[in-house]
């Protein structure tokens, strides 16, 4: 059985104490066996498969399959461009507030044609 989310305050700073202070670390936690985890060491399950897969996909979200078609096309003419091009739709470059991303188009290399 899976541990549950702990609530009381004291659990949680208790078992901050003996995995930061006493360096026992979470290892040492789950060799404990615990009945419960305060939340802050629970990955949510989005952000778990994100870093394990890269990418998951939603199903019964409503969205037709011609406009995910559309967006996936949209993705691969953009990424396909020149790193020249792509520079001028960085979050650097954006009059909008609305630009995520995290890769710095300023230090990063792009390999040539056909050297992938």
């Amino acid at each position: 059985m899976a541990p549950t989310v702990a609530t009381p305050m004291s659990e949680s700073s208790d078992i901050t104490d003996f995995i930061v202070t006493k360096g026992n670390g979470v290892k040492g936690l789950s060799e404990m066996g615990p009945k419960t985890l305060p939340r802050q060491y629970i990955q949510p399950l989005e952000e778990w498969i994100t870093e394990k897969w890269g990418f998951f996909q939603v199903i019964n979200h409503g969205v037709s399959i011609e406009v995910l078609e559309n967006v996936k096309d949209a993705t691969h003419k953009f990424f396909n461009l020149p790193a020249e091009e792509k520079r001028k739709f960085s979050k650097e470059n954006s009059p909008s507030n609305n630009v995520r991303g995290t890769m710095d188009t300023k230090s990063h290399h792009y390999p040539k044609p056909g050297n992938r």
